[in-house]
């Protein structure tokens, strides 16, 4: 938490989707922290210890957006981490979230009151 806010961690290339965000993330009262790629989205993680991550699946790297999950899996995460697709749902058919350590999936573009749904429950305001 900062500033008794919660903190989430955005992973995505795409600049717009990041401001787009951004303005729904803080005019709900979260703090939006982010990164443009994987490896800059591990140094943010770990600087500010987000209470919520949301990654890309597709980022500068085909596989950018599992490895980012992988490596936060090795540092002992336990915040949510939600993989971002633009396959969405069809992604879980293929692999397991369970098992990439992901606590689900969401629909690129992402819907944002499924997302505040989502901070909702996990975070009980």
């Amino acid at each position: 938490m900062q500033d008794g806010k919660h903190v989430i961690l955005y992973v995505e290339d795409d600049a717009d989707f990041r401001d787009s965000l951004r303005m729904v993330l803080e005019a709900h009262g979260y703090v939006m922290v982010e990164a443009a790629t994987a490896e800059k989205g591990l140094v943010v993680y770990k600087e500010q210890k987000p209470d919520f991550v949301i990654v890309d699946l597709m980022m500068e790297e085909v596989d950018a957006g599992t490895n980012f999950v992988k490596e936060l899996k090795v540092l002992g995460n336990e915040a949510p981490v939600y993989m971002l697709s633009s396959v969405g749902d069809d992604l879980t058919r293929t692999v397991s979230p369970a098992e990439l350590g992901l606590t689900g999936v969401f629909q690129k573009p992402i819907d944002h009151a499924a997302l505040l749904g989502v901070l909702k429950t996990v975070f009980g305001t």
